[in-house]
């Protein structure tokens, strides 16, 4: 099927992705840091937007073909954290990388289907990173209706409960 609604990624000025997400949160410059020192990437220097009281109206960190938008919460708005996926090397590196700067482990990196490796964490501005990494020959788990791990959902869903409860 032809899609005639979305822009192609070729026709997108700067960028190379459809979809990019945006996230609110409370000290976005610590959000920044935390991103770029996780994943090694770069705040994209000329989008930084202050406004007079030092509070970013917008930045960006460019992760592979995708642009991670994120603005400080000003007063009146909520928080706006993100679901985030990110396909990185070695899922483990990378929770260690991130727990490192204030991150909680989520789902230990577990294997997945279609050759995966899946893990997750919560950053310390309510970001859930989904981590996955390729891994070739790992065989698909066994699916929990049929006896295997219900680890990938039940963290999840903890997680996610014990966020609404602090609402």
């Amino acid at each position: 099927m032809d899609n005639e609604i979305l822009l192609p990624a070729q026709s997108i000025p700067g960028a190379d992705a459809v979809l990019n997400p945006f996230v609110i949160v409370d000290d976005a410059a610590g959000l920044i840091t935390f991103v770029s020192e996780v994943f090694g990437v770069s705040e994209t220097a000329e989008a930084r937007t202050p406004m007079p009281d030092g509070k970013l109206i917008h930045a960006e960190l460019r992760l592979g073909a995708v642009v991670l938008m994120v603005a400080d919460r000003l007063d009146g708005w909520p928080s706006r954290p993100g679901l985030l996926q990110v396909w990185v090397r070695d899922v483990a590196a990378v929770a260690e990388r991130a727990t490192a700067r204030g991150a909680t482990t989520v789902t230990e990196p577990t294997p997945f289907y279609g050759e995966t490796t899946l893990g997750r964490i919560l950053d310390p501005w309510q970001n859930i990173w989904w981590l996955w990494a390729p891994a070739p020959g790992q065989p698909d788990p066994v699916p929990h209706w049929e006896g295997g791990s219900n680890v990938i959902f039940s963290t999840l869903d903890q997680v996610l409960r014990s966020l609404a409860t602090r609402s």
